[in-house]
């Protein structure tokens, strides 16, 4: 199979060397391109990156050497890719109409921004609960008037680790959801070292994360119904979003009521044995068992499990009633991999399966 040629956009920041980190070695995607803002273009990625590295391992070599293109060069780099990964740092109405120009330069985006989540044909996808919402594209490009090129998103990094929950429980009608997650400092795009206001500290606050922590589970678990994604509408969701000292993984502890009767076990029964469409099963970067649950008491825990099917998994555990809900449990996923650039790198290779990179 000839690999696909892939760009990253908005390579040097953290996602975008998450993104470099994980497709090292991919069997599918080859890195040809690397672009960001005009400070860093002209230098080689290795150069342009220099002490901000944060990965474990070194700068792949190859991408290294690459020369870091201006992220607005837009047709230079639409002729040298078969799509691109979106991680750039740009406002929202900036990073909304770049990533417009390059899908009219007939290039796919897949991107990791929020400025697309709520455009109505552009698809936020979790490909194991919500992979039918790729069929809008088709939609999409028609407005767009692109034989090929189209926006594509993942969603928010903390709705990672609930909203698979939520997906498996669907059956027995959730109705109310109240969540409080506990996100990393990675999440802001820092380490600690970086951030020295955070060492041993906790900050309840993170602009703009209430809103699309309580907002975007409904789209992913709405349905594609006539054209049109439409979000769930029978289940409302209360967040707060806190910022703690943790490097990698966004834990979430969440109260849920059900308008169905249902047992602890049929829950737990429910998660062992959700099923993931064969197809998603098959690609590179999906987890053998996308949902662990953990019948000890103090799992999952950071350290323990975040990095739970080389991060592309999700853990759950601490189930039991609710003395004001119906349950509540302490659900945990890794919000640089699963949540950000993994978790679209497998959105691209069911797109890719799908045809959809052609």
């Amino acid at each position: 199979m000839k690999k696909f040629r892939v760009g990253i956009l908005g390579a040097t920041g953290m996602v975008g060397q998450r993104y470099v980190d994980l497709l090292k070695n991919h069997s599918w995607f080859e890195i040809v391109l690397v672009a960001a803002s005009e400070r860093s273009a002209g230098k080689t990625y290795k150069s342009a990156v220099d002490s901000k590295w944060k990965m474990e391992d070194p700068i792949p070599e190859k991408v290294g050497n690459l020369v870091v293109e201006n992220v607005c060069n837009i047709d230079k780099i639409a002729k040298n890719v078969d799509f691109v990964f979106s991680a750039i740092g740009l406002n929202k109405e900036e990073t909304k109409l770049l990533e417009e120009q390059y899908a009219k330069a007939d290039i796919p985006v897949i991107s990791n921004n929020s400025a697309h989540r709520w455009t109505p044909d552009v698809p936020m996808v979790i490909p194991e609960i919500n992979l039918s919402h790729f069929q809008i594209i088709e939609t999409q490009k028609k407005r767009l008037g692109t034989s090929k090129g189209f926006i594509a998103v993942k969603p928010n990094c903390s709705i990672q680790s609930y909203t698979p929950i939520l997906a498996a429980w669907k059956k027995f009608k959730p109705t109310e959801v109240n969540v409080c997650t506990y996100q990393s400092v990675s999440g802001a795009g820092k380490t600690l070292e970086d951030w020295k206001e955070m060492q041993g500290n906790v900050i309840p606050f993170i602009e703009g994360e209430e809103e699309k922590s309580e907002r975007e589970p409904l789209r992913i678990l709405g349905e594609y119904i006539d054209n049109e994604i439409k979000p769930r509408a029978d289940m409302q969701l209360s967040c707060q979003c806190i910022r703690v000292p943790v490097l990698y993984g966004h834990t979430a502890a969440v109260s849920i009521k059900f308008d169905e009767t249902v047992s602890e076990q049929e829950l737990i029964e429910s998660l062992n044995d959700y099923e993931v469409d064969p197809m998603v099963l098959d690609l590179p970067s999906s987890p053998k068992k996308f949902i662990t649950y953990f019948e000890e008491n103090d799992r999952p825990q950071v350290l323990r499990d975040v990095n739970i099917e080389k991060g592309m998994g999700i853990s759950v555990g601490r189930l039991r009633e609710d003395s004001i809900f119906d349950y509540k449990f302490v659900a945990l996923s890794h919000n640089t991999i699963r949540g950000a650039a993994g978790g679209a790198i497998l959105s691209a290779e069911a797109l890719a399966k799908m045809g959809y990179l052609g």
